[in-house]
């Protein structure tokens, strides 16, 4: 087939784009210890649109006021929604189309939880800007082009090394590469989300990915009646994305999700590609406190208390530092 669906399918994204919501909130007075009610949602739609009343996967089954660490690791629709509706999609928008997910995007509110359809590569493009501390990254699948002497006529990485091509060392400084890579958002934020996201792993939808052993973050989504599911995710150093799906979008089961047809395929990939690869804590840029706190209420709690977990908060904004209401 010439049909690379990798790049050209377009799909919706389920609640893999959720992470691009809790960024634009942890942006605007949000923590992930902050609460969000995860309870019955409805929005009147409009002029002969009716009421739109989205559910959890897991229909009737409500937390109450949790975390958002906690409603995104277990994928809480109406947690993403009633957050969506509360810092506003306008302010949500703007950070799939930077991110590269989309070009443009309707501020629906429906596409809070992925209605909106994209590509694999998009996504995987998206997430490994998160993991690398909030840098634009361009995709490519070429690196480099040489002439039949072996001279670069083409290369994807645009920076300047002088001294990269000096034919001697003679005891001078090893050349530095200035990083010229737009900051597309707050790194501590980045780094938030990608903790929040390594607890997917740990904790939530994706815990069939810790069979690898090894520290990797990352999240399900199943789109709308299972048509596709998806995993994204990431170690410090490799960003990897699967979507399964018929060509021609139909349901691959009413029960299927990302949670049971992507994410063991991604395990199985990442334990291939990191069979060589020592265990790396993924990196913690500067302004970050790590405070222990109640996974279940989000309190603050001495280190070791049973069910006590550590939170990333920029600095200051932990629950007592400098406690102000949300927007």
């Amino acid at each position: 087939s010439q049909f690379d669906r990798a790049m050209q399918a377009q799909r919706q994204p389920g609640s893999s784009f959720k992470p691009f919501v809790y960024a634009a909130a942890l942006d605007n007075g949000y923590t992930p210890a902050s609460k969000v009610l995860d309870g019955p949602f409805e929005k009147d739609m409009g002029p002969g649109q009716g009421i739109w009343r989205p559910e959890n996967f897991e229909k009737g089954n409500y937390l109450g006021e949790t975390t958002l660490r906690r409603g995104l690791e277990l994928s809480r629709n109406l947690m993403t929604v009633r957050l969506a509706d509360t810092i506003g999609m306008n302010k949500v928008v703007p950070y799939a189309i930077r991110f590269g997910v989309y070009d443009k995007l309707s501020p629906l509110l429906a596409n809070s939880l992925g209605a909106g359809d994209t590509t694999l590569i998009r996504l995987v493009t998206g997430y490994s800007e998160f993991v690398n501390g909030g840098k634009k990254i361009s995709p490519s699948l070429v690196d480099r082009i040489q002439d039949r002497n072996g001279h670069t006529i083409w290369r994807h990485d645009a920076r300047d090394c002088e001294g990269c091509n000096d034919a001697s060392w003679h005891g001078q400084q090893e050349p530095l590469l200035a990083d010229t890579r737009e900051q597309i958002i707050d790194p501590r934020t980045a780094y938030q989300i990608v903790s929040m996201l390594q607890g997917v792993v740990q904790r939530g939808t994706g815990v069939s990915v810790a069979a690898v052993g090894k520290p990797l973050a990352g999240k399900t989504g199943t789109s709308q009646d299972a048509q596709s599911t998806w995993f994204i995710g990431f170690s410090p150093d490799l960003a990897a994305g699967v979507y399964v799906g018929f060509d021609n979008p139909r349901t691959l089961g009413a029960r299927e999700q990302g949670a049971t047809v992507a994410a063991p395929i991604f395990r199985d990939f990442m334990k291939g590609a990191l069979a060589d690869q020592p265990p790396t804590p993924f990196r913690e840029p500067p302004g970050i406190e790590e405070v222990s706190i109640d996974y279940h209420t989000g309190d603050p709690v001495p280190a070791g208390t049973p069910g006590a977990i550590m939170e990333a908060f920029k600095s200051g904004s932990a629950p007592g530092e400098n406690d102000a209401p949300l927007p």
